[in-house]
């Protein structure tokens, strides 16, 4: 069993947020990594986290107001796909303070992020980090970016089942050339690789992902991607 399927596997069991706090414990060490996040701004009545960070370095984040600088906030606001965190502006002086203060509470310097939007304006943020060399996390980012973008939704779709178990999102369905077109851009496919799997021409394949998108109500057709992931719509 692949690391991915037994993630899923413990997750089919999850029931409350212990469980997925306990779930995100087993992620780290699952993966060798140093910190597993996940953090819900307004899934429910109250903001939601299950990390592995230490208590102390959350509430001197919360103390000192460091979402203000944090670039990995900043940019999660910003994009839809994951972001490297080697790849993000930390050129500011708040930012590289903020910075040190993190790397010595045990934050680390290699990271990356997955920004999670829901059906109903909801958004989180998925993150794992850990201490290496850059060729170390390049080698882990290109065996596993993949799981750490499947999880993120997995864990975001749960916690919705968990904490707001009404369903209060719109339920317009997408056709079955619709969810094709996601699930294969999804996966990597050109739309012209797309076009020729579902045997239709390019410019059909357009109105199918211009329709899902209305429908999803996504901004742009990675939140459509992310947004149909979200509720269930399509796999990977």
């Amino acid at each position: 069993m692949t690391k991915l399927e037994t993630f899923l596997d413990v997750l089919a069991g999850s029931q409350t947020p212990n469980d997925i706090q306990s779930l995100v414990e087993g992620l780290r060490e699952s993966y060798g990594v140093s910190n597993a996040v996940y953090h819900a701004v307004n899934v429910g009545p109250m903001p939601y986290a299950a990390l592995t960070y230490s208590s102390e370095w959350m509430q001197y984040y919360h103390d000192q107001k460091f979402v203000q600088v944090d670039p990995v906030v900043k940019g999660a606001l910003r994009q839809f796909h994951p972001m490297d965190w080697k790849q993000l502006d930390w050129s500011g002086r708040g930012s590289r303070e903020f910075l040190g203060e993190a790397i010595t509470a045990g934050v680390c310097n290699q990271g990356l992020s997955v920004p999670i939007r829901g059906p109903n304006g909801q958004f989180a943020l998925f993150t794992i980090n850990d201490n290496c060399s850059d060729d170390s996390w390049e080698k882990f980012s290109k065996e596993y970016k993949r799981d750490m973008m499947l999880i993120s939704h997995y864990i975001h779709r749960r916690v919705v089942e968990i904490i707001v178990p009404e369903d209060e999102s719109d339920t317009r369905s997408l056709s079955p050339r619709e969810t094709d077109s996601l699930r294969y851009l999804s996966l990597g496919f050109s739309r012209g690789q797309i076009a020729d799997k579902l045997k239709i021409s390019e410019h059909t394949l357009r109105v199918y992902i211009d329709s899902a998108r209305h429908k999803l109500g996504a901004l742009n057709t990675i939140h459509a991607v992310t947004t149909a992931f979200s509720r269930g719509l399509i796999s990977f």
